[in-house]
């Protein structure tokens, strides 16, 4: 059985799925005249804004530069793609201002970001087949895993902290301990401690016992 490659986008993109899913259903039930919900609710859409125009930044810089470096032109669709997102983007944010005690443009908004959400899972799923096979045929996994950490090292603690939040709870117990693992092996102990701690009321009793127990915790 050959042995699977290393998949650069595999944690994060689970993360982006789940943070877009997550929202989308938020937006779509949001009072508009609650103003106590309306704020919960665009301070969750701006952070998914901001990690989405983030990663996009991420992937040109790091990703589609190796690529390119490789095979030229590989990234050249997804990359104009990329730009489509920026522009939906910056409507969104546009809508999202209008929302308080606005029931039509609270509906514009829902619709809007359902559009976004659905460019989004296709464009992903795109790098995970054509994107994946670029870097494959030409890196080796080592490499492609010091392309990962260079994205890594250049993150902010906030940036670090949200991607977290949203990676760890929705991978396999199998991910989640072996990232879990190398992370309490690499990483300082308070900040190993600080992720536990995190994650944990986000799990279920399920899920932490799998973890518990796979760690030795």
């Amino acid at each position: 059985m050959q042995t699977p490659r290393h998949d650069i986008y595999a944690f994060i993109h689970k993360g982006l799925r789940a943070f877009m899913a997550h929202t989308l259903v938020r937006v779509g039930r949001l009072d508009a005249h609650d103003a106590a919900e309306v704020a919960v609710v665009s301070d969750e859409v701006r952070a998914l804004l901001d990690i989405c125009t983030h990663h996009l930044a991420n992937e040109n810089r790091h990703i589609h530069s190796a690529m390119q470096a490789r095979q030229p032109g590989a990234c050249a669709e997804v990359e104009a793609e990329h730009v489509a997102h920026e522009h939906e983007i910056a409507q969104l944010r546009w809508l999202l201002e209008r929302v308080p005690e606005n029931e039509q443009a609270a509906q514009g908004l829902y619709r809007q970001l359902s559009d976004f959400v659905a460019h989004n899972f296709e464009h992903m799923g795109k790098e995970e087949r054509e994107h994946n096979a670029v870097l494959w045929a030409h890196y080796s996994d080592d490499e492609i895993r010091a392309i990962e950490h260079a994205i890594i090292a250049n993150e902010s603690p906030e940036h670090l902290q949200l991607a977290i939040r949203w990676m760890l709870p929705h991978m396999t117990p199998s991910e989640r301990a072996g990232m879990l693992g190398g992370m309490r092996q690499t990483a300082p102990a308070e900040m190993f401690e600080g992720v536990l701690n995190l994650i944990r009321p986000l799990l279920g009793g399920r899920d932490w016992r799998k973890l518990s127990l796979a760690l030795g915790i």
